[in-house]
């Protein structure tokens, strides 16, 4: 029997991507101290960003004609605002926010309203699918308006790059970035995985052109959980924000290649899933002159 082929692996900087055959304390690019990690070393002729740095010429900027990116609504008003005016061919995603707060919902309409018009395939790895059609199900009209939509539970990335090759699926969910890759031994949710799962799927995204929305984590202090690279790694970055005691959630976007930055929406949630908010200042005044009149009371 062949013997299999050894995995060769070398270690990742987490804060720059700088990479080293070798573990070693500092990193030598950054001078950071303990942010490497085992990662994968692909061949140059597989390279995970291959896709990403396609061959040109050299030409002069005033000799190039410059033309906005087409864009696909989402089917959600707000969610198109914050993205700059809807999703990208290729572009990948990234959103983050506490458990509970309600990303997998607002996924969930999204692609029941995607899979309208295109092939959408919601992949997850943290809840089955018997789960994930009971919130369907509450969600009453956005639930019940996708039959088409594909639903796939499954963890590992193999299977998932699998899946997508079959589907040729035009949007795809992930949820969430917490994967398992087979080629890293470390369990999933860990920085090399994350990091590993992330630049992959990414890859896959800009070869592909299937636009690729992945789900994160935060930690305790409000940032994106796993390696500082993989905000640098994606397109656009989303925070997803909101008091559990509260029914208003908002979405930010803090970094977006394809649109402004800074942008905010405003979503309420109700029985039926999330709606956005037309006029969101109207809200906060009307709560503003609440709380003013509790003030005066006291």
């Amino acid at each position: 029997m062949a013997k299999a082929a050894k995995v060769k692996t070398l270690y990742v900087c987490t804060e720059c991507g700088g990479q080293v055959p070798k573990w070693q304390g500092q990193c030598t690019a950054c001078g950071a101290w303990n942010t490497l990690v085992e990662s994968v070393a692909e061949s140059p002729s597989a390279h995970r960003f291959q896709a990403l740095a396609k061959t040109s010429l050299v030409q002069r900027l005033s000799e190039i004609e410059g033309s906005d990116v087409p864009r696909f609504t989402t089917g959600i008003g707000e969610f198109d605002r914050v993205l700059g005016g809807g999703l990208v061919a290729g572009g990948v995603v990234l959103i983050g926010g506490d458990p509970g707060i309600g990303k997998s919902t607002l996924l969930l309409q999204s692609l029941a309203e995607i899979a309208r018009e295109r092939p959408a395939l919601y992949i997850s790895g943290e809840e089955s699918g018997a789960q994930i059609a009971l919130r369907a199900q509450r969600l009453g009209d956005s639930g019940n308006a996708a039959p088409d939509l594909r639903l796939l539970a499954e963890i590992q990335l193999e299977r998932i790059q699998a899946t997508i090759d079959t589907e040729r699926p035009e949007v795809a969910v992930i949820d969430s970035i917490q994967t398992d890759s087979e080629a890293l031994t470390f369990v999933p949710g860990s920085v090399a995985q994350v990091l590993e799962c992330a630049a992959q799927l990414t890859r896959i995204a800009k070869q592909t052109g299937t636009t690729i929305i992945m789900v994160g984590h935060v930690t305790k202090e409000g940032n994106l959980a796993g390696p500082r690279v993989l905000e640098h790694i994606v397109d656009t970055v989303l925070y997803f924000e909101g008091d559990t005691h509260s029914s208003f959630r908002l979405v930010r976007a803090f970094k977006n290649r394809f649109g402004a930055v800074n942008e905010l929406g405003v979503f309420a949630m109700t029985e039926r899933g999330l709606r956005g908010v037309a006029n969101p200042s109207a809200l906060f005044l009307s709560q503003h002159g609440r709380a003013c009149r509790v003030r005066a009371c006291w």
